[in-house]
């Protein structure tokens, strides 16, 4: 039996914790005023407002008022969201395994779940939901197909989905499946990066991730080669404190301090320990980190830096320290509330923003590092509070192109993927697939007919220059200048094609992959280009290096 309860940590992931207090609060006068005052405005607005008005939604904008004034992540839960709630917590619902989202007048798939339903039935990427269970979709939001298509396990659906053929005409397909449970996995991939640095890539924090690693750890161990490890937290926003504990712990050694919290209520202030036996706690190890790794991430990230015990490549993290629990409310809703601040093995707390003091006009802003704390790792290294974890090696990400962003942004790749399905049966092992040439020049012969112009951050200021130079009457004068300067910058879209041409290629390449591969294939054929990557496999090749970067510094 565990000996500590589930927390709520995370970009919106959550755990129910019930429990009950009594407190003497001094504010009673100031509460019972205001709810005095506040239950008599609505009396009043009630009866002699001129319109009729709608409780439910008055009263959802009062609380999401009231609730905006705090931090992001206090949030009220109607019970129609429940399902959506409980998604967020396990991972889990019924229905058939498949990612949708909205194309003009149609929700089409845009990625099945490996093994599950949609993926058994042979629904690919770009399917448009034509009708389900003989309602139309058309004009359907992604979430009223949703509703149609989740369900009990074990019950049927039937769909009628819309295909691009290689001619490219379309046709209509029938396909019946049946309902399953579908738990999305917290390790979409993990496999070897060579032949002795294994990888592992954490997605979520939902119920079962650390045992999810733990497996993925030891099947790598039992290959025989692994001297190394690649661990992936970039983009993953947290979840349930308890997995982040047991996520560490396959790393740490037992009994060992991860977390404590800390609240206004005593039940809060609470230390975690390790549980269990780790799988390894000697395997030199590189986590990744970046922007996106919040919360439980940092717990994780931040407890194997505070102990020493993994290297952090990447970019600053979140900043996200808070814990939220969850309280029943009337009808079925609920509160997610935050209720303590999480402080990591070496005593920082690593919350970015202080949301209790704000500026005149109600926003918040990062605390400055001359406000930040100094703290010490278990071998005497500094690390700093108030601003995320900070890697030990930092890597600048990727930028992508204006034209990259063009062309994701308006689904272009997404489209000329699916094309590229239709005409082509198979293609090589996803490790191995590249576009040729040729190839290539296919796709910026077939976009070039497409619209995805874009403005440029140059041709920006460029433009915001002449508005300014217009209200002050200064722009007939260097009306000549701005013209001669806005040709000789102006962007060219099929020379920006060819000069962007790698990252395009690459990218591009890794969503045809997923039409044969899924995500598996699309993360293995990522991984050959992710520079991340390739500096924590530098690392991990000079261990000398690593022990330098985990010693105490004079």
């Amino acid at each position: 039996m565990k000996r500590y309860k589930k927390l709520i940590l995370g970009g919106g992931l959550t755990v129910i914790l019930f429990f009950t207090f009594a407190f003497t609060n001094t504010n009673y006068f100031e509460i019972t005023k205001n709810l005095d005052i506040f239950t008599t405005l609505y009396k009043e607005l009630n009866t002699f407002y001129v319109d009729t008005l709608n409780p439910e939604k008055l009263m959802h904008s009062g609380i999401d008022q009231m609730l905006n004034s705090l931090d992001p992540y206090t949030d009220y839960i109607p019970e129609e969201d429940m399902d959506e709630y409980r998604l967020q917590t396990t991972g889990r619902y019924g229905g058939i395994g498949a990612i949708i989202g909205v194309r003009g007048d149609w929700v089409m798939v845009t990625e099945p779940y490996e093994g599950f339903p949609a993926d058994k039935a042979g629904l690919r990427a770009g399917d448009k939901l034509i009708e389900v269970e003989g309602k139309s979709g058309k004009g359907l939001r992604p979430d009223e197909v949703s509703a149609l298509l989740k369900g009990k396990p074990g019950t049927d659906v039937t769909v009628k989905v819309r295909r691009l053929k290689a001619d490219g005409s379309e046709e209509d397909l029938t396909v019946k499946m049946t309902r399953e449970e579908i738990k999305i996995k917290n390790v979409p991939y993990f496999g070897m990066v060579n032949d002795k640095i294994g990888y592992i890539r954490l997605g979520n924090f939902t119920e079962r991730a650390g045992a999810e690693v733990k497996n993925a750890l030891q099947s790598l161990e039992s290959q025989g080669k692994l001297k190394g490890l690649i661990f992936d937290l970039r983009g993953n926003p947290g979840g349930l404190l308890n997995e982040a504990i047991d996520v560490a712990n396959v790393f740490v050694d037992k009994n060992i301090k991860i977390v404590f919290t800390k609240g206004k209520i005593d039940d809060w202030n609470k230390s975690f320990y390790s549980l269990n036996d780790p799988v390894d706690t000697k395997l030199p190890m590189v986590v990744l980190a970046d922007g996106g790794s919040a919360s439980a991430s940092e717990i994780v990230s931040g407890s194997l830096q505070d102990l020493d015990r993994a290297v952090i490549v990447g970019q600053k993290t979140f900043g996200k320290g808070l814990v939220q629990s969850t309280r029943s409310l009337p009808y079925g809703a609920k509160l997610k509330i935050t209720t303590a601040k999480y402080y990591i093995p070496s005593g920082r707390c690593i919350q970015a923003i202080n949301y209790a003091e704000r500026n005149e006009d109600g926003s918040v802003k990062r605390i400055p590092d001359s406000l930040k704390v100094a703290f010490t790792t278990r071998n005497g290294r500094t690390v700093y509070d108030g601003g995320g974890i900070d890697p030990d090696i930092k890597v600048e990400p990727e930028r992508l192109a204006n034209i990259t962003i063009s062309l994701i942004t308006k689904s272009l790749m997404f489209d000329y993927a699916n094309e590229y399905r239709a005409k082509h049966d198979k293609i090589g092992p996803a490790g191995k697939f590249s576009l040729s040439d040729k190839e290539y020049e296919d796709f910026v012969n077939w976009v070039s007919k497409k619209d995805y112009d874009y403005t440029t951050r140059s041709e920006k200021i460029l433009e915001d220059l002449k508005s300014s130079a217009e209200k002050e009457h200064y722009y007939s004068a260097i009306q000549n200048d701005y013209d001669t300067l806005k040709k000789a910058m102006m962007h060219d879209k099929q020379n920006d094609l060819k000069k962007e041409k790698a990252q395009i290629k690459s990218m591009l390449e890794e969503e045809i992959v997923s039409r044969y591969y899924l995500s598996t294939g699309r993360m293995e054929l990522a991984l050959k280009r992710d520079k991340e990557v390739g500096k924590a496999i530098e690392t991990l090749n000079d261990p000398q290096k690593i022990d330098e970067l985990l010693a105490k510094k004079p």
